[in-house]
């Protein structure tokens, strides 16, 4: 009988259950979508027992559509990282799912970005910022007092969907490592941030390996059409299983993901932060870190581009067929690179790295009489791909030399799109064919997990074939130049992040 792997990848704004072989090869995906609550600019919330829902329910779907419930090894989980929701001592919530993209600890992210808050993240690998979940319980321990006096337990999106497969509350140390609050280097909840948070070690999920195997589904499998011998593997977040997914995890080898958001990325061998606080640093297996930086605006730039300023082109899709990216990005390709001198600030979503500032605007620079809509789709393109490129320059400072630069996400469909990576980066990029990485990634630590891969290196055997994309020369150094523009505009620009940020 043919067996089975399936890796559940709770994201941002949908899960995906993705079915392969135990050999790696591809099988099938379905996928659920769920809305971001953004009521006010500073709120981004879900609702996690819709995202339960459909995260059983996508399970479910694919497995009854393949007819193989009684042949799937373990379902292995991968998820967004950063979330936080509250529950009391009775286990009932007190809070929805406040994500990453949550606002409204700003201020106290800026109280906190002092000599203080930076020995915290030199202990713990998550930068001081609104993301970070610590910073989210400082807020509410400010806000809301009473709430916060009731909490009995304080979970993530991954740790409250596994429960309800287990029992069980424990979170990984690769989703711990992301919430402000474990230390690095003895993989425990850090002592000073609890005394910080005034809380104590039982409030929190207990830590364990992201290698971690669930014999069984604690009557889940009724649910979900498995058989209820099914293992559950633990996993890790999307971010560190990208890596795994393109196969980068080599000393030199660095993962970009550009989906909602972006991130770019590089595997050490032991926790190493940077003394200026422009990277993260998250544990991916006892002897395998992950550090880089996040980036807020990825392909959501593209989508406010589509909506705000594109109604044309998306008629014409409609006309035509077609994807209204597809006429977009058609439309930027007529475009020379650099966009005739004008340059895009993608910071819609305030920005993580390389900024830590979630206060940051988005801007264009050099427009005139000349530019069209085309002009502003490329480089609005550009600018997420600078923007990339410049947390790149910060990742470069802590490796000796890089080998492969290796991208997946939603942007790998645009063939304009890695060309454009390729160009500004001046490396040879390259893209599995298979776009779903942290999904496969959370499958290939499954198969580690359950001892059928010895070491994580055996992951090349897996990882299929990758196109190749080679910079133009030219067309590089063109972008050398607007880089520096870039950089040296951002700068004087953030000045005014909160000047503007107060008269809004």
């Amino acid at each position: 009988m043919k067996k089975y792997m399936m890796g559940l990848d709770l994201g941002t704004t949908a899960v995906k259950a993705v079915l392969f072989s135990t050999e790696g090869e591809y099988v099938d995906k379905e996928t659920e979508h769920y809305p971001l609550h953004t009521p006010d600019v500073h709120t981004a919330e879900q609702d996690p027992d819709e995202i339960l829902g459909k995260a059983m329910r996508a399970v479910k779907t694919l497995v009854e559509r393949n007819s193989c419930g009684n042949s799937i090894e373990f379902i292995s989980c991968s998820s967004a990282m950063h979330s936080l929701i509250l529950l009391d001592r009775s286990g009932s919530r007190l809070t929805e799912c406040i994500t990453w993209a949550d606002r409204r600890s700003e201020d106290v992210a800026e109280a906190w970005n002092t000599e203080k808050g930076v020995s915290i993240y030199r202990r713990t690998g998550t930068p001081i910022h609104p993301m970070s979940p610590f910073i989210k319980l400082l807020y509410f321990k400010e806000a809301n007092p009473g709430m916060y006096s009731r909490i009995g337990k304080i979970v993530g999106i991954k740790e409250y969907v596994l429960h309800h497969f287990t029992g069980l509350y424990e979170v990984d140390k690769s989703v711990a490592s992301s919430m402000g609050m474990m230390n690095l280097e003895t993989s425990q909840w850090d002592e000073e941030v609890l005394d910080i948070l005034e809380l104590s070690p039982e409030q929190l999920p207990d830590i364990v390996d992201t290698t971690r195997v669930y014999p069984s589904l604690n009557r889940a499998y009724d649910h979900l059409g498995v058989a209820e011998e099914t293992k559950i593997v633990i996993g890790a977040s999307d971010g560190v299983l990208a890596n795994l997914g393109v196969n980068a995890i080599e000393e030199g080898d660095i993962a970009i993901t550009i989906g909602t958001s972006g991130a770019i990325r590089t595997v050490i061998d032991a926790p190493r932060t940077d003394a200026k606080m422009r990277i993260f640093c998250y544990h991916l297996t006892n002897d395998h870190y992950v550090i880089g930086g996040p980036v807020n605006n990825g392909g959501v730039v593209l989508r406010w581009v589509r909506d705000e300023l594109c109604q044309e082109e998306v008629g014409e899709a409609a006309t035509k067929g077609k994807d209204p990216y597809e006429v977009m990005t058609q439309a930027a390709k007529d475009i020379q690179p650099g966009s005739n001198g004008l340059i895009f600030h993608p910071y819609l979503a305030g920005e993580r790295a390389p900024l830590w500032n979630a206060k940051a605007v988005g801007s264009f620079y050099g427009m005139t009489l000349s530019h069209s809509r085309s002009h502003m789709i490329r480089a609005a393109m550009e600018g997420v791909v600078y923007n990339l490129y410049s947390v790149y320059l910060a990742l470069r400072e802590q490796m000796s030399s890089v080998k492969s630069i290796k991208a997946s996400g939603g942007f790998a469909r645009s063939e304009m799109w890695k060309q454009l990576m390729s160009d500004v980066f001046g490396e040879q990029l390259t893209v599995p064919k298979s776009y779903e990485s942290s999904a496969f990634g959370a499958c290939l630590l499954g198969l580690y997990a359950i001892g059928e891969m010895d070491d994580l290196s055996a992951v090349s055997n897996f990882v299929g074939e990758s196109d190749a994309y080679t910079p133009d020369e030219k067309v590089y150094m063109k972008y050398q130049e607007i880089m520096s523009v870039y950089i040296e505009i951002g700068r004087a620009l953030e000045p005014f992040y909160d000047r503007m940020d107060d008269i809004r």
